[in-house]
C-alpha cells in the first residue's frame, strides 16, 4: 500500500490475526465475549424499574398540577400589572427584570424552537410563561411578593412547600430513583401547596377523605372506589373511625354487628353527633335469626357466640339512643335475611358522601375481610355516559331496600 493507506498490524507467523499483543498505536478490537454486556433484565430488575416508574409517575402528576396552578396564579396577579405597559409577549420579560433576564431569555428561545418544530400543540401554550419552570415561577412570586401578599397568609409556608417539592422535581426530571419517603413528603407538600393556592376545595368530601391527584385522573376507571385495604386493621391505620364518622351529617350502617362503628367510635361521641343534628340509622342482623346460626357455623364459632355479640352491640346502641333528647333521630332496626355485606354510608344523601364497604367471606371474620372506600358524587362522567351512579349509589340503594324490609328495635 502507499504511504496514505491503512496498514494492519502483523499477526503471528503461525496463526495470522491471532496475536495477543498489538504494536504501539494500534486499536484493540474487543471480542464479543470480552464486552461482558448482559442485556436481559431479571425479575428483580423489572420489579425495581416498575417501582421507580410508578413513583416517578405519581410524583410527576403532583408536580404538574402544582406547576399549572402556580403558573395560573402568577399570571392572574402579575399580568394586569405588566401587560398594559409592555404588551402581551413581553410582560413576563419585564416582570422577571434584570435578575431574571438569563432564564427568561432562555424560555423565550425554547418557545421559538418549539414553534419551529411544531411542539406547540395547544395555542394556549404559545406564551413565555408556559415555558417557565417551577423554580422560575417561584422566583417571580418572591420578587413581587407585595403583589401576592393579599392572597396568602404566610409567605414562609409557601416557600417551605416549594422547597420540599424541589428535591422531587430534580429527581423526576433526571429520571433518578425516588424513595417512598421522599414521594410521600412531596405528595403532602403538593397537596398543602395546592390548598394554599386555592385549588383544594373543589370536592366537598375532601374534608373527610383528602382527594388524591391520581384519583382525579384515573377515577373513571374504577367507578368511585378511592381506596382498597386488605383488612379492617389497615383501613383504620390510614382512615381512623374519627375521620370516617366525625362530623357526619347523616350516618346509615348495615351489617351483622356493625363492629367498625360500635367498637371503634365511642357512645359519647355518637351522643354528641346526634345532639348536633346527625341522623343515624343502624341496621343489625337479628341475633335470633337462623342467618346468625349459619354465620356461626361458617366461621367455626361456638353456638350462640355471634348472636350474643350482636345483641350486646344492639344494647349498647339502645343506651346511646336513650340519652338523646330526640330518640327519633337515632333509629335502630334488625333484618332476618342472609347478610351479604357490611356498609357504612356517611352523608349518603348528598354529593359529598363517603362509604366503607366489606363483603362477607365464608371463612373470614369482618375484621379480616377486604375493605373498599367509596366517594359519593366524586366521579366525573364522560361525554358518552349517562348519569347513573357508581358503586356508592349501588350500596346506598341496597341499604334503602334492606331498611324498608326490616323492623324497628324498641
Amino acid at each position: 500500500m502507499g504511504s496514505g493507506g491503512l496498514e494492519l498490524p502483523p499477526g503471528d507467523s503461525g496463526h495470522e490475526g491471532d496475536s495477543t499483543e498489538a504494536p504501539p498505536g494500534a486499536v484493540s478490537l474487543a471480542r464479543p465475549m470480552e464486552i461482558g454486556a448482559e442485556l436481559d433484565w431479571d425479575a428483580d430488575a423489572w420489579r425495581e424499574v416498575r417501582t421507580r416508574a410508578q413513583r416517578a409517575g405519581r410524583a410527576y402528576i403532583w408536580l404538574n398540577l402544582v406547576e399549572q396552578r402556580l403558573r395560573a396564579v402568577v399570571c392572574a396577579v402579575l399580568r394586569p400589572v405588566y401587560e398594559p405597559v409592555h404588551g402581551e409577549d413581553d410582560w413576563v420579560v419585564a416582570a422577571a427584570g434584570p435578575a431574571g433576564q438569563e432564564w427568561v431569555q432562555r424560555a423565550v428561545a425554547v418557545r421559538e424552537v418549539s414553534r419551529r418544530k411544531g411542539y406547540l400543540l395547544d395555542p394556549a401554550d404559545d406564551n413565555v410563561i408556559s415555558f417557565l419552570t417551577l423554580p422560575q415561577l417561584r422566583e417571580l412570586m418572591v420578587q413581587h411578593w407585595p403583589c401576592f401578599e393579599p392572597y396568602f397568609d404566610d409567605r414562609r409556608e409557601v416557600e417551605l412547600a416549594l422547597d420540599e417539592l424541589e428535591v422531587t422535581r430534580n429527581v423526576v426530571s433526571r429520571n433518578r430513583a425516588l424513595s417512598e419517603a421522599v414521594l410521600a413528603q412531596a405528595e403532602r407538600a403538593a397537596a398543602r401547596l395546592l390548598e394554599m393556592l386555592g385549588a383544594g376545595g373543589d370536592v366537598p368530601s375532601a374534608r373527610r377523605l383528602p382527594v388524591d391527584a391520581v384519583e382525579n385522573l384515573v377515577g373513571d376507571r374504577y367507578a368511585d372506589v378511592v381506596a382498597v385495604h386488605p383488612d379492617r386493621v389497615r383501613l383504620l391505620r390510614q382512615f381512623p373511625a374519627e375521620d370516617i364518622f366525625g362530623g357526619a351529617r347523616r350516618l346509615d350502617a348495615l351489617g351483622i354487628g356493625l363492629n367498625l362503628l360500635v367498637q371503634n367510635f365511642s357512645g359519647r361521641r355518637l351522643v354528641r353527633l346526634a345532639e348536633a343534628g346527625t341522623r343515624v340509622r343502624l341496621l343489625f342482623l337479628n341475633p335470633a335469626s337462623s342467618a346468625v346460626k349459619r354465620r356461626e357455623r361458617e366461621l367455626g364459632l361456638k353456638r350462640g357466640e355471634l348472636s350474643r355479640s350482636v345483641e350486646m352491640n344492639i344494647l349498647h346502641m339502645r343506651r346511646v339512643r336513650a340519652r338523646l333528647r330526640d330518640p327519633g333521630a337515632f333509629e335502630i332496626q334488625v333484618y332476618d335475611e342472609t347478610p351479604r355485606f357490611t356498609a357504612y354510608l356517611v352523608d349518603g344523601d348528598g354529593s359529598d358522601g363517603v362509604a366503607v364497604v366489606q363483603s362477607y367471606l365464608r371463612r373470614s371474620r369482618g375484621m379480616e375481610a377486604p375493605v373498599l372506600v367509596l366517594r359519593g358524587g366524586g366521579r366525573v362522567l364522560k361525554a358518552d355516559e349517562t348519569g347513573e351512579g357508581g358503586l356508592f349509589e349501588t350500596y346506598r340503594e341496597e341499604f334503602e331496600h334492606a331498611w324498608a324490609d326490616s323492623r324497628p328495635v324498641s
